[in-house]
């Protein structure tokens, strides 16, 4: 509505023999004579000559455009703003086996991917693995820089080693970021060369609106991607790496002689979840990608911008259990790699936390997720885990932010 108020308005501003252009009077004193010179005609007290001013005319005529332009761009400026920094959620529900999709809301639109990030960084592992690059068993170094990282990691240490079936198992159960780099930088060379490459295979897959600028997620502001585009990853990392694929099911791993338990509660507690992968920072929100079978039927589904952990596992099992029951609408006969990617516009920054949060997030806002937190453990029925994920989203409020969820 506010688009075709605007074109309708700029186009009377434009164009000035339209019969809806603002009105706007001259008047014109001289030799006791009151005149007014309008678009419409014109209209004389007396009757008597008009004294037409052109250049008095041209002038105010200028000024009341410039007036009305202001005007229009006022509410625009501030309603950009506001997509800029929050969205509603987005998410994607696409059927494994066959690419089409079951159900979509904003499923092209930009956003931070956060550790779904990962994923990417594990189907370029699994490529290397296929191609004989790299072996399961092969042993690699901890550099300086990986052990630097932030939470969520194992805590390794530069100079320690770490073989590459431990850094895949502590990407998928921990989400574990030195692990991230550590991968990066055996297949890479270092971390930025692996991300261009993710970038190149991420275009070759058709995840046309999707850039990456690190192999964990962490924030960086051109580091993008759409619902559609991780979806699209999730259902070709199954049909290239079937053999890699039952990885993402893993509940926990043994590193060290200490078990380490996976934090995604859709896998451990979802009938018929496969697993896949979670995530979370600030400017993305709570993210889920998710794998399910029942009753022979397969689903993938992504979602993207939860407020809490706990809204994400909501938003995904409402969503999974609608697709198997069939309760969603017809969709329009689409597959995951023809649905049009149209503009993607700015990634919306979801939380007023992190160091990139708007100033009128950081108020506001939180207060905001805090009341949608509760509301969330409301909904305990619906998922057995609720209140264990209800815990695991109020540590985002924290004044050390972890980015593992």
């Amino acid at each position: 509505m506010m688009f075709t108020l605007m074109l309708s308005l700029f186009h009377r501003i434009c164009n000035p023999a339209h019969p809806l252009r603002p009105f706007m009077p001259v008047p014109v004193i001289g030799q006791g004579l009151h005149t007014s010179i309008t678009r419409t005609g014109i209209n004389n007290r007396n009757a008597v000559t008009i004294l037409y001013r052109p250049i008095l005319f041209k002038t105010l005529n200028a000024m009341t455009n410039v007036k009305l332009i202001l005007l229009i761009l006022m509410p625009l400026c501030l309603s950009l703003a506001s997509q800029i920094s929050y969205g509603r959620h987005a998410a994607i529900l696409i059927d494994a086996d066959s690419g089409k999709i079951v159900h979509e809301v904003d499923a092209t639109h930009a956003w931070y991917p956060a550790s779904l990030t990962k994923v990417m960084t594990l189907y370029m592992t699994f490529a290397a693995l296929d191609q004989r690059q790299i072996q399961l068993d092969d042993s690699m170094p901890v550099s300086h820089h990986a052990s630097r990282q932030p939470t969520s990691k194992l805590g390794l240490r530069a100079g320690e080693r770490l073989t590459v079936q431990e850094a895949i198992l502590a990407l998928i159960t921990r989400s574990a970021n030195d692990a991230s780099v550590v991968l990066a930088e055996h297949l890479g060379g270092n971390e930025e060369n692996f991300a261009a490459k993710m970038t190149a295979k991420a275009h070759i897959l058709g995840m046309y609106d999707t850039h990456f600028m690190n192999a964990t997620g962490l924030p960086h502001q051109w580091q993008v991607t759409t619902p559609r585009d991780l979806a699209l990853l999730a259902w070709k990392i199954r049909r290239d790496f079937p053999h890699y694929y039952p990885y993402f099911a893993a509940h926990s791993f043994f590193f060290r002689g200490q078990e380490l338990r996976g934090i995604n509660k859709f896998t451990a507690g979802y009938p018929g979840a496969e697993g896949m992968k979670t995530g979370f920072t600030c400017g993305s929100g709570y993210n889920l990608m998710s794998s399910a079978q029942q009753n022979g039927k397969r689903l993938i589904g992504v979602v993207m911008g939860g407020m809490t952990s706990a809204e994400r596992y909501r938003l995904m099992i409402d969503m999974m259990n609608d697709g198997f029951a069939n309760n969603f609408n017809a969709y329009p006969d689409k597959h995951i790699t023809t649905l049009p990617s149209k503009f993607a516009g700015t990634a919306p920054y979801q939380l007023g936390c992190g160091k990139g949060a708007p100033v009128h997030l950081t108020a506001g806002k939180l207060q905001h997720v805090a009341a949608k937190g509760k509301k969330s453990t409301k909904t305990s029925h619906t998922y057995r885990k609720t209140s264990a994920a209800t815990k695991t989203a109020s540590k985002s409020k924290s004044s050390k932010t972890r980015y593992h969820h």
